[in-house]
């Protein structure tokens, strides 16, 4: 798997020496362009270092920071159109990402549609968009994460690992780094995936899409498994919306039944696992009910061919109790 390494910035980090920080081998940057969360407003150092990463060959992403009032699709759309504004006129290689730390954990399905109507907007306009959270605080309590997967995901967890569960395409691992060309310390970020490639081609963020000068695209003819490709769909490897059935159809594969195996994946994952226990001696069914937490009759329900008496179990038997 590709490592792209990166750093995230704002006016937080003051003037920045983007000459340095192309030397110190940094190969992309995402910036802060503006938010919501305290007033409205632009980031004072937004279009500097813009200008300063470009310049310098440094691949450039965006993100706006939401308020603790972003949760419904309208404030998402009004957000969404507020970032649109920034980023008009300018060319971005990586994604553009909503930031959501603001908003409470009681607010987490309207924070949601408000994420999912903040991407749509973006992606409506052109953009390569996502939503940067953190592995617990974030995509955990603040957003119901499972509608959530059309969207690349760019993670904020400090420490040696990672441990969401999902797809995600970057990683911040750590806010305490220095790097050659900033004062003071900076988030540090690894991309997992060529976002440059992926959105110069596909024509987002305000590139023109490319287009076979004489030659039509021959479709790949397929070598891979339904079941291959929807893991790989899982972690992240054939982008997200159109882009991703654009991707798979362009490759000779059907799309429908990839996304099918995806959709069927995702509710296997977050199915309840079975539990069992194993029946001792001098235990009675109503005990063992009591020390999981369930009833008698749903036990007995679980294990209809096995238990036809509640008060005739026997020691060795393996129960399903949950």
């Amino acid at each position: 798997m590709s490592e792209f390494k990166g750093i995230d910035v704002s006016h937080w980090q003051g003037h920045i020496d983007w000459a340095k920080v192309k030397a110190a081998g940094v190969q992309f940057a995402i910036i802060k362009a503006g938010g919501s969360d305290d007033g409205l407003y632009t980031d004072p150092r937004w279009e500097e270092n813009y200008r300063g990463a470009k310049e310098n060959g440094i691949a450039v992403g965006a993100y706006y920071f939401v308020g603790p009032a972003c949760t419904s699709a309208e404030a998402g759309r009004a957000d969404a159109g507020r970032f649109l504004a920034q980023l008009t006129g300018k060319q971005l290689e990586y994604p553009v990402f909503m930031d959501v730390e603001a908003t409470t954990a009681n607010e987490k399905a309207g924070a949601t549609e408000a994420a999912i109507a903040f991407c749509r907007e973006l992606e409506t306009a052109g953009y390569y968009a996502g939503i940067y959270s953190s592995t617990y605080s974030g995509f955990r309590d603040r957003l119901e994460d499972s509608k959530l997967t059309p969207f690349t995901h760019w993670v904020a967890q400090y420490a040696t690992k990672c441990e969401y569960g999902g797809a995600y395409g970057l990683w911040q691992y750590s806010s305490s780094e220095r790097v050659s060309g900033i004062n003071g310390n900076v988030d540090m970020d690894i991309s997992y995936q060529d976002y440059p490639s992926i959105i110069k081609a596909g024509g987002f963020n305000g590139y023109a899409k490319r287009v076979a000068a004489t030659q039509p695209v021959t479709p790949v003819h397929p070598k891979k498994t339904v079941d291959e490709l929807a893991h790989e769909v899982l972690a992240g490897k054939w982008g997200n919306g159109e882009d991703r059935k654009n991707h798979i159809t362009t490759a000779g594969y059907d799309y429908a039944a990839v996304q099918a195996k995806v959709n069927a994946l995702l509710h296997a994952q977050s199915r309840p696992q079975a539990v069992y226990y194993t029946v001792q001696r001098g235990d009675t069914l109503s005990a063992i009910a009591r020390k999981y937490g369930t009833t008698v009759t749903a036990i007995q329900k679980l294990n209809s061919s096995l238990i036809r008496n509640v008060n005739r179990i026997q020691a060795g038997w393996k129960i399903r109790v949950k």
